[in-house]
């Protein structure tokens, strides 16, 4: 006699919001949002972004998040419902190896975090005449220690997800997210009492009307929406799977999470530009802006070892929620598929990540490639299916009335069907076919090659899950007949 396990729910209706958020605010809030804006006009920039925002990405979310309740089940078992015993299902298996692939490289993100936290606690920014720059060029160079911070923060995610999505993601979650609003209030409150302060807010907040007429602007804006709550990779799927029948998705699954990446958005915004234009710093420093820019700011202000601990460590908290839920679409799709132990698998697709995650953690360049043909097809790739699955296979209209508005306190109309069936994945191939066109002649090599992975990517997952099953099918016979 077999007995099946009940499967695992989020504790709380907070519990669940605050891993939400905490899957959705990463390094795209804290780190590259302040970046970007400062890159794209400022206020011209948060406008179209917030537009996308709401517009694309809630819709999305909520569509995702409605199928992950509806099949209660990992990305694999959610393709396998909806499209039946098939090869279709290698599209779920496509999906699953860009999040791997992700993680693999995000890994090494959270490992500077760590690095960066750990010298705010020690107090190195705030030693006099300390060289922030000097600090990040031999730490980038520095190939041991790389692959160090990889393998503590592929430690710290292994340790985090054996507790389950519970005792786990949930209760870290609950305390992580209200530290970093927290601290990104502090911050920001602390800059805006600094001389020339305003002028921050001025630049982010009055849009300079010009850049709205870039298509660039806009392009931008909508790649922080939509890669800042990765829509369409399987996290929103996988948190939903383990909701309640009864759950508010509406809220939930899209508007709040929006609602939480806007705070979070505008609370870096707040916290980073009035302290960057006090110190006469460029707001188009790029990457290098927190770890180089602010750093050095950090060390001139009054209580800077306070204001550089709160920034680093909240910069390491977003990071890591957020390797959490990525490394979950593996953990919670491997254990369903092979059905073992929840340990087992969190320890089987953290040594994967672990592993394939050496080379990026060894070499920029590599870490470089892999965001370069993920971000630039991968993940548009990953949201056109998954939209495509929820709009066309499944249908939008059954799953609006089925999940979406069951048990919701707001009403979601017929019109999101539109969105799901059409603009989603219409802007996603717009996406695709944009960096195609504007990569092809810049880097012809990495477009070709990346292009042709993914290419062959897919018949080749389909031809794997069609041989999967048929061998499936094979042994439930033998077996059949065996008894």
């Amino acid at each position: 006699m077999t007995t099946t396990m009940a499967r695992e729910q989020w504790g709380s209706r907070f519990g669940y919001l605050m891993a939400v958020i905490g899957a959705m605010v990463g390094a795209g809030n804290i780190w590259r949002m302040p970046y970007v804006t400062g890159e794209n006009g400022g206020g011209a920039f948060l406008i179209a972004y917030f537009l996308l925002l709401y517009l694309i990405a809630v819709p999305g979310l909520m569509g995702e998040t409605s199928l992950g309740r509806y099949t209660r089940q990992g990305l694999i078992g959610t393709f396998r419902k909806v499209y039946g015993n098939n090869r279709l299902v290698g599209l779920g298996l496509v999906i699953l190896i860009f999040n791997i692939v992700l993680m693999s490289y995000y890994s090494s993100v959270v490992g500077w975090s760590i690095y960066y936290a750990y010298h705010a606690l020690i107090g190195t920014f705030t030693q006099v005449d300390f060289d922030t720059a000097a600090l990040w060029q031999s730490f980038s160079q520095n190939t041991a220690l790389n692959v160090g911070m990889h393998s503590i923060a592929m430690l710290m995610v292994t340790s985090i997800l054996i507790f389950g999505i519970k005792g786990g993601i949930e209760r870290l979650a609950k305390w992580m997210m209200p530290i970093l609003t927290i601290a990104l209030i502090a911050i920001a409150i602390r800059g805006l009492t600094l001389p020339g302060a305003v002028a921050g807010l001025e630049f982010s907040f009055s849009p300079n009307w010009e850049y709205l007429a870039r298509g660039e602007t806009w392009l931008a804006a909508l790649g922080q929406a939509l890669f800042s709550t990765g829509l369409g990779w399987g996290i929103a799927l996988t948190y939903g799977s383990y909701l309640g029948r009864n759950d508010d998705i509406p809220i939930g699954g899209g508007v709040f999470t929006a609602i939480g990446n806007t705070s979070f958005g505008l609370l870096a915004v707040f916290a980073v530009f009035p302290i960057v234009f006090a110190f006469g710093i460029s707001p188009t420093s790029g990457p290098e802006l927190a770890f180089v820019a602010l750093a050095t700011a950090f060390g001139s202000m009054t209580g800077g070892y306070i204001w550089a601990l709160l920034f680093f460590m909240g910069f390491f908290f977003a990071n890591l929620t957020t390797a959490l839920a990525i490394t979950e679409v593996g953990v919670t799709t491997y254990k369903e598929e092979r059905k073992v132990p929840r340990t087992r698998a969190v320890l089987m697709i953290c040594g994967i990540i672990w592993l394939l995650g050496i080379p990026s953690a060894v070499n920029a360049d590599i870490l470089g490639y892999l965001d370069f043909v993920l971000g630039n097809w991968g993940l548009p790739l990953a949201t056109f299916i998954i939209m495509v699955t929820i709009g066309w296979k499944f249908d939008a209209n059954r799953l609006r009335i089925l999940s979406l508005n069951r048990g919701a306190d707001l009403y979601i109309p017929s019109i999101w069907e539109a969105t799901v069936r059409y603009q989603i994945p219409l802007i996603m191939l717009g996406i695709m076919a944009y960096f195609l066109y504007s990569n092809l002649s810049e880097a012809p090599l990495k477009t070709v090659s990346g292009l042709a992975v993914l290419t062959l990517m897919i018949p080749l997952c389909m031809e794997i899950m069609r041989r999967l099953q048929k061998r499936q099918a094979t042994t439930s016979i033998v077996g059949g007949q065996a008894s």
